[in-house]
């Protein structure tokens, strides 16, 4: 079986172009292609898809073979693939996601595909659609306690959920620690990813991610829009930010229409073929 391995700014993943494969069952892919030492390695498998509401459909499993609802990095390199290898030559188009369908506009020259904007759409701020549990219809600065710390936190959702947590020195953090009590906190009937941010001004913020089901990766683009977003709300920067993650820099912007953009590049690393 063919595969593509690119990466969003760090985050990589194992592409696999389904017009062309079959996979029978994508969770256990996931897993073994994951694999840094004994797979492919990356922080998860994403599936290439016919749609017939979107030029592709992209379903997306982490590192443990969860599915998850949706990834801004992943999705830029999809849109990649899609214009390079002729699935669709036009400038914008759209994916199937299990949050919705999106809409990407490429940047290219000389027919490659180098930067892409996505329209990631409405933030869903309410409780119930992140989901979390607990009082009010908002999380917006709610205490939470993970482990021996307690932390103000900001949770909402950019089609999967976030909980963005505002530190001095992000760099310092004990990511490790923490993402996983996080991750699995009680309050999050779903898990939850974890932003850790560190705000530098009012246009530029600094961040570190704990992904549900993968880990610590070195960009998150759907966690970028929500470091974004709630920095907004919570008055500490501007509705354009460049967001500095440990793999290099996205620029998010929380538009007039209250939809988000994110643009960033996409790259591909090499192809191979999976035997196992």
């Amino acid at each position: 079986m063919r595969f593509i391995k690119m990466h969003g700014i760090g985050n990589d993943y194992v592409y696999i172009d389904c017009f062309r494969e079959t996979v029978s069952e994508p969770e256990k892919l996931a897993i073994h292609v994951s694999d840094r030492h004994f797979g492919v390695g990356g922080d998860g498998l994403i599936l290439i898809m016919p749609s017939d509401q979107a030029d592709a459909r992209m379903r997306i499993f982490n590192a443990d073979g969860s599915e998850a609802q949706m990834c801004g990095n992943g999705i830029r390199c999809l849109a990649k693939y899609v214009y390079e290898s002729g699935i669709s030559r036009k400038p914008e188009i759209a994916v199937e996601t299990l949050a919705g369908v999106l809409s990407l506009q490429l940047i290219t020259a000389n027919g490659v595909v180098e930067q892409v904007k996505v329209d990631m759409g409405m933030p869903r701020l309410r409780r119930q659609d992140i989901p979390m549990r607990g009082a009010g219809d908002r999380a917006l600065v709610e205490q939470l306690t993970a482990g021996d710390r307690e932390f103000a936190v900001t949770c909402l959702s950019m089609g999967n959920p976030h909980c963005v947590i505002y530190v001095d020195d992000v760099a310092q953090f004990p990511v490790a620690h923490y993402g996983p009590l996080l991750e699995r906190h009680a309050q999050f009937p779903q898990r939850t990813n974890v932003e850790w941010v560190e705000r530098l001004n009012r246009r530029e913020i600094r961040q570190r991610t704990w992904e549900r089901g993968s880990g610590e990766t070195l960009a998150c683009g759907t966690g970028a829009c929500a470091a974004t977003v709630a920095s907004v709300l919570n008055g500490k920067t501007d509705r354009t930010v460049t967001v500095h993650l440990l793999g290099g820099d996205l620029e998010i912007e929380w538009a007039a229409d209250e939809h988000v953009y994110m643009t960033g590049p996409a790259v591909e690393v090499f192809r191979g073929d999976w035997s196992h």
